[in-house]
């Protein structure tokens, strides 16, 4: 192979200049171009010494030749779209080069965000006998953003990747949160990889969304005028909610100096607030939204729920809004 790495070379279809990291196969190298690393193939990339000869020789040329101020064209304004396309789970093969070229020996595993939004994100990896895999960070808008390494026979017993996503600057016109699962069933992961290797490209990736979306208005239940045996609730700033949202964020504006503790402790006296609104104003169903993470906090509100007489029923089955994230309950009076 006639590059080593720390190599400098350039990248035919972009043009850029970067340095070889690594060597992941005879025909696939690792670059990293201004702080970012990516696999490219072989005859993408050249030596730099061709490009500098004849920018310097251009340069050379352009100093001589006069140019005169009408010659100028004025310069478009190009403005960056306002969406980009999506966000993506990319795959990046390494090949284990000691045998056959197609025999991959891992997965390289990256967040792809195109879109002119910066997110904080929750991924997870739930195995089926192993301990889940979980990572928490901020992806910047159009960037790259490395997750882990993924063994190809690991892949068999992964059960799913789930995602929690979230704007960093919030907006009240999107959405709090938004919860994204991804089953890959075996069928799926080796066309994706058969398609790789037939289109001659470096990696295959799963599609997340598109489009950050919208906060959706939530329903109303009105209150009745008056309630036989209950007093009216006095009209204060805080009003009947039938969705009650339990992040943080959406408590406190500030939760930097508290404890694990201490954030839970604030989160549940939120959820008694609330209910115990709700059963005064006699409302048929609450939602809790309380996120998925590691559990607690949705242990606890069940753990709640298991004594409150007012509660008929409530359930933590798959919600087309919330995900597995939030919990319905159902009140009798």
């Amino acid at each position: 192979m006639k590059y080593s790495v720390g190599d400098k070379v350039l990248l035919l279809h972009s043009n850029e200049t970067g340095e070889i990291v690594e060597i992941m196969s005879d025909d696939l190298v690792m670059v990293n171009v201004d702080g970012i690393e990516f696999p490219v193939f072989t005859d993408q990339i050249d030596f730099p010494y061709f490009k500098m000869f004849s920018e310097a020789s251009k340069q050379k040329k352009q100093e001589q030749q006069k140019v005169y101020i009408y010659q100028i064209k004025a310069e478009k304004f190009r403005q960056t779209p306002a969406e980009g396309k999506g966000v993506q789970l990319l795959f990046f093969p390494v090949y284990d080069t000691a045998l056959f070229e197609d025999d991959i020996l891992h997965f390289k595993v990256y967040l792809a965000n195109q879109n002119a939004e910066e997110y904080y994100f929750e991924y997870n990896v739930i195995y089926r006998e192993k301990d889940d895999f979980s990572v928490t960070n901020t992806i910047q808008k159009f960037s790259d953003f490395y997750l882990h390494n993924i063994l190809m026979e690991d892949l068999n017993d992964i059960v799913k990747f789930h995602f929690l996503f979230s704007l960093t600057s919030p907006d009240p016109s999107k959405a709090a949160a938004m919860e994204l699962p991804l089953k890959i069933k075996p069928r799926t992961l080796f066309q994706k990889i058969d398609e790789m290797h037939l289109e001659n490209r470096p990696s295959f990736s799963f599609d997340l969304f598109n489009k950050y979306p919208d906060r959706e208005l939530e329903p109303y239940f009105p209150l009745p005028e008056k309630i036989k045996g209950i007093r009216p609730l006095a009209k204060t700033s805080d009003s009947v909610r039938s969705v009650i949202d339990l992040h943080i964020e959406k408590i406190i504006d500030d939760k930097s100096g508290l404890s694990n503790y201490e954030i839970l402790q604030i989160q549940l006296n939120y959820f008694e607030k609330y209910y115990q609104m709700a059963v005064k104003a006699m409302q048929p169903k609450l939602i809790v939204i309380h996120g998925v993470g590691s559990g607690k906090l949705r242990q606890e509100i069940h753990e709640r729920l298991k004594t409150k007489s007012e509660v008929k029923s409530f359930t933590n089955q798959y919600h087309p809004n919330f995900g597995f994230g939030a919990t319905e309950i159902y009140l009798q009076y």
